[in-house]
């Protein structure tokens, strides 16, 4: 178990500088126990400790908060962590006042993980940006395992408040819904008899690694006429229970925001009448995280057009140059559709503006392409930028997603791969490695990943090795003990910790790995007394509320479960287990403990991934396909440092070309053919015969064609396991190359095209301190990444 010292050091204030002294702490804390909450020591609750604490944090953050607005910097910070200190003098556990904070129910899956990554880095490096979002009241569920099965229950993680947020009622703005579109009488149109529901923002505050910058997380809430329904949870369907109340709920007037804000910076005018919206582009840059809040583009063009009295060149120049688009996937399954009766009934003005948009992009296609009907009819409305989150999934997205937008306009399609931030996904989780780290290459290297690079020399060093096995370890026996407490399941902490926890879907591949620990199990079997490398399968991630496939995934692996972890021929060479509820606080207890991480998508479906990075951070080594980042940090690192397997995205096409006989792969293979017979002929118990339908007769992913290879590739596996200085070496090397990978070098990049922020110069100081040049250029524009944190339900909501 870790000790108090290290415990101390796991706490997420920590990283946030100058909390004044310890005496100063210590009042404040107390002021808000006796004051705020009008309670003593004698009875006041942990919660209520952590209240206080929050309390504490937020009021010095609010000081930093408007001074960063302001644009200058405070002195440096001190070497100690006050707020941290002065707790620990009172008694007080952190970890228990952790404990008290919930995640936030902001998102589902990566995307938001990543646009939690975006703000902490554009705090750590400066950049003035906003992010906007919804403020969810039930934007997410928790997930429970009942007897095997996903039961979705609401995530009411406000039900205590959020002591962090600000309401700031005197930015509410009104949001139209319905109605018609008349003629204004000016020669223009207005938007007429439309119902209204007003918008209020809630601030939350990021403060930067180590700096005095604090940034702003801006999410609307409006409140819905309808309550949560409980008949509808109670019998089961979570999405209706949400549905009604989520249609009111789901609304941003970000662009309203935005420009209100642009029109009283001094780059607008005080004297609205007067505002130069010529500069605009000059000033704000909006980044469009994914296709949910696509709204924006005729949103914008709305406010420029009727509230602004912009002639429609004028608007429709603003928006392109303002607006780029970040594109996460590249199934055309994911993308948003919208029936026409719906957004004409629902946002009538936006319609006729996408119709006007869509003339006049046409008219344009014609020229380019000598009016060729094909051309025009593929072809759609697209913003100032598109680019990918990977090497790979930018390629994928110029030659068949975006293949006719990219003949059209080619210069507009780019790579930007996705990162992590390393302050989340080392420092905070894994402090015993951060620090060992820091005793070899100094402590700048959580603004500068790439100093990770002079690890390299110690790739001999048999201490070093040892030490991070070391910690390894120990990082495993925390685990173990957190999930024999939660999940009931005793697990060998020097088993193989294989982990796949992501996202529940058919072609990110759960399916292969369930294969695979049936396989292993029937080997088992065969021969009780056969030297077998101790592993526990452990996997996580939510299925959608509709997404029936997905569901029985989760079935399958528990009943399978049942049965392994019962069986005393089996006994501790293998275990498995279902991670309930994954989310970030539990991410930051998997993660450090990994040895092993599964990354095992078909080739050419994964747009990048994240959670491969922060796995590799934390000294995890990487069973993947060549998809997605894989791709780059196979290259980065050498493929002698990762385990490669199955078919190239060339290969996948030309079998899905041929033809896919998935019969094929089933009767060549008798280890294959027997594990899938055993689902058939419910020897795990239950009926799964969707799921064998699926594999034998529908399967898009090609699951079984890549068994033979995986299967092979696990074998490598354990041989390199079983030899621990070759494993730490090869974890060693897979820290290495996320220093291209962080946020930082993604946002400089995009920053530097936006010609906004020049990149912060180097310093060996821990804290990043923004060079003048950054500074100044800072002020003459603002960054804002429109970050949705939307639930994706089967329905295709409409999201402003």
């Amino acid at each position: 178990m870790s000790s108090d010292h290290e415990r101390r050091k796991q706490i997420s204030v920590r990283c946030i500088a100058s909390l004044a002294n310890v005496s100063d702490v210590t009042n404040k804390f107390n002021n808000h126990v006796h004051c705020t909450l009008a309670k003593d020591r004698n009875v006041a609750t942990t919660r209520d400790y952590y209240l206080a604490l929050a309390n504490t944090v937020k009021s010095y953050m609010a000081q930093r908060w408007v001074r960063t607005q302001q644009r200058y910097y405070e002195s440096d910070p001190r070497e100690y962590d006050s707020c941290d200190e002065a707790l620990y003098r009172m008694g007080l556990e952190m970890e228990e006042l952790e404990d008290m904070e919930p995640d936030a129910g902001l998102g589902n899956g990566g995307l938001g993980r990543l646009a939690a990554c975006f703000l902490d880095s554009m705090a750590t490096l400066a950049i003035p940006g906003y992010g906007y979002g919804i403020r969810y009241d039930y934007g997410i569920f928790t997930q429970k395992i009942v007897n095997g099965e996903q039961s979705e229950q609401p995530d009411d993680w406000l039900c205590y408040g959020n002591p962090w947020e600000f309401s700031r009622p005197e930015y509410s703005v009104p949001i139209k819904f319905f109605g018609h579109v008349e003629d204004n009488g000016k020669g223009g149109r207005k938007w007429a008899n439309a119902q209204i529901v007003y918008a209020m923002p809630y601030d939350t505050p990021i403060p930067g690694y180590g700096n005095n910058v604090v940034n702003t997380m801006r999410l609307w809430s409006s409140k819905a006429s309808i309550s949560f329904d409980l008949k509808y949870f109670n019998d089961g369907d979570y999405v209706q229970s949400v549905l009604d109340r989520n249609l009111a709920e789901n609304i941003s007037p970000t662009l309203q925001d935005i420009i209100r804000r642009f029109k009283t910076s001094k780059f607008g005018s005080r004297n609205f009448s007067r505002t130069d919206f010529t500069l605009m582009p000059e000033k704000v840059a909006i980044q469009l995280n994914d296709t949910h809040p696509a709204l924006a583009i005729p949103e914008l063009m709305r406010v420029l057009l009727d509230d602004e009295c912009l002639e429609w060149e004028t608007a429709w120049d603003i928006t392109r140059k303002c607006c780029a688009y970040t594109n996460h996937t590249i199934l055309p399954e994911a993308l948003e559709r919208w029936p026409v009766e719906l957004m004409g009934s629902l946002l009538p003005r936006h319609l006729e503006i996408i119709y006007h948009i869509n003339h006049c992009h046409m008219e344009h296609v014609g020229k380019v392409f000598n009016n060729d009907m094909g051309m025009m009819k593929a072809l759609s409305i697209i913003e100032e930028e598109v680019n990918g989150v990977a090497r790979l999934h930018s390629e994928l997205i110029k030659s068949s997603l975006f293949k006719n937008f990219y003949k059209l306009w080619p210069d507009k399609f780019q790579n930007k791969t996705n990162g992590i931030t390393p302050r989340r996904w080392l420092m905070l989780c894994n402090p015993s490695l951060a620090d060992l780290i820091s005793e070899k290459i100094g402590t700048s290297w959580p603004v500068h990943l790439d100093e990770l690079t002079k690890l390299k020399k110690y790739s001999d060093d048999d201490c070093f090795l040892r030490a991070i096995m070391r910690i390894k370890e120990s990082n495993k026996l925390q685990l173990a003990s957190y999930l024999e407490k939660t999940c009931g399941v005793k697990i060998n902490p020097t088993s193989m910790f294989d982990i796949q926890v992501k996202r529940i879907h058919e072609y990110k591949r759960q399916l292969l790995n369930i294969l695979h620990a049936i396989t292993m199990y029937n080997r088992i079997k065969r021969d009780p007394s056969a030297k077998v490398v101790p592993r526990t399968i452990m996997m996580g991630g939510k299925a959608a509320p509709g997404y029936g496939t997905a569901k029985e995934i989760i079935r399958l692996f528990n009943k399978v479960a049942d049965k392994v972890n019962n069986d005393p021929d089996v006994g501790d060479k293998l275990k498995m287990v279902y991670l309930e509820n994954y989310r970030v606080t539990l991410a930051e207890k998997i993660i450090p403990a990994a040895d092993l991480s599964e990354q095992i998508s078909t080739a050419g479906t994964e747009a990048s991934g994240t959670g491969n990075m922060k796995f590799m951070l934390n000294g995890s080594l990487t069973i993947g396909t060549l998809d997605g980042a894989n791709v780059e940090m196979a290259e980065e690192m050498g493929n002698e440092n990762i385990f490669i397997f199955g078919m190239t995205v060339e290969e996948v096409d030309a079998l899905h070309s041929k033809g896919y006989d998935a019969y094929y792969y089933y009767n060549r293979n008798p280890e294959l053919k027997e594990v899938i017979d055993q689902i058939q002929c419910g020897f795990f118990g239950g009926n799964f015969q969707s799921l064998v339908d699926i594999l034998l007769k529908y399967d898009r992913f090609l699951t079984l064609a890549d068994f033979d290879s995986y299967v092979e590739c696990q074998e490598k596996v354990n041989e390199a396991f079983c030899n621990t200085t070759k494993w730490a070496t090869m974890a060693l090397h897979n820290m290495l190359p996320l220093g291209n990978s962080a946020l930082i070098v993604q946002l400089v990049t995009t920053e530097e095209k936006f010609g906004a922020l020049n990149p912060p110069t180097k310093s060996s100081q821990i804290q990043l301190r923004a060079n003048k040049n950054a500074c100044k250029a800072s002020k003459l524009k603002i960054l804002l990444f429109i970050l949705q944190f939307s639930f994706i339900y089967e329905y295709k909501k409409v999201i402003l």
